[in-house]
């Protein structure tokens, strides 16, 4: 629960916590809070026996954690439970060799992946992307495009 707090802010409290009640009173402070935590516990570990007694014996396993929709997908979807053929989807999708084609395809190299660039598997030369279009003439119009205005 308080994991991320440090030595310095651990003092900090300490100390507040004695300017603000006193060190007469600081003690019972803690054995109170102490307890209401221990109480609150106890609340809701009994609750979730009676919510467990009550939805019957098929739900004997079931835990609240996976409630969480965090705790819910990570269980569903990254778990052994691979209905859906996603650990294949997860696994043929490899984004470097998928940039990698896209670097060689740029840079005018052939891919030497086995499923080939589209341009290589259509047969059609690859368009040097680094290669600047042709200016038109001076007195040559640039296309009309009718839809595009």
């Amino acid at each position: 629960m308080f994991n991320d707090i440090g030595a310095l802010e651990l003092l900090t409290l300490v100390v507040l916590a004695v300017l603000v009640f006193g060190p007469e009173k600081l003690p019972k402070v803690i054995q109170d809070v102490t307890r209401t935590i221990r109480k609150i516990r106890e609340f809701s570990d009994s609750a979730k026996e009676d919510i467990r007694s009550e939805l019957g014996p098929q739900f004997k396993d079931f835990e609240f954690e996976d409630l969480n929709p965090k705790t819910f997908v990570r269980k569903q979807l990254m778990d052994g439970n691979d209905d859906l053929g996603l650990k294949e989807i997860r696994e043929s999708f490899d984004l470097r060799k998928e940039m990698a084609e896209v670097t060689d395809v740029v840079n005018g190299r052939e891919s030497d992946s086995s499923t080939g660039t589209v341009a290589a598997a259509s047969g059609a030369a690859t368009p040097d992307l680094l290669k600047k279009p042709a200016q038109p003439a001076k007195d040559e119009r640039p296309p009309f495009d009718a839809d595009a205005t």
